[in-house]
């Protein structure tokens, strides 16, 4: 189970998932999906962007095998970052 919240709003070209607007959360399937969540199969350290807050221990082992494991997360969602266009 893999699921984030993010920080900022961010485009994915990926079957479901488009534009995702700050403060909505990410799950890696469905399976792991609750109500509401955006679903991006698919999505692995190679493909998290950043600014996705994990949410549970596999999120937490993702986000620290990718580029950004070292890269700090914001605490709060700022006007700016939460633009979706």
């Amino acid at each position: 189970m893999a699921r984030f919240r993010v920080m900022s709003a961010f485009y994915a070209d990926a079957v479901g998932v488009g534009r995702v607007s700050a403060g909505r959360v990410v799950a890696d399937s469905q399976g792991n999906a609750l109500a509401g969540d955006i679903v991006w199969n698919g999505l692995n350290a190679q493909s998290l962007p950043a600014g996705f807050m994990p949410l549970d221990a596999s999120a937490q082992s993702m986000r620290s095998s990718s580029r950004w494991a070292t890269t700090p997360i914001s605490a709060t969602i700022l006007g700016v970052d939460s633009v979706g266009g």
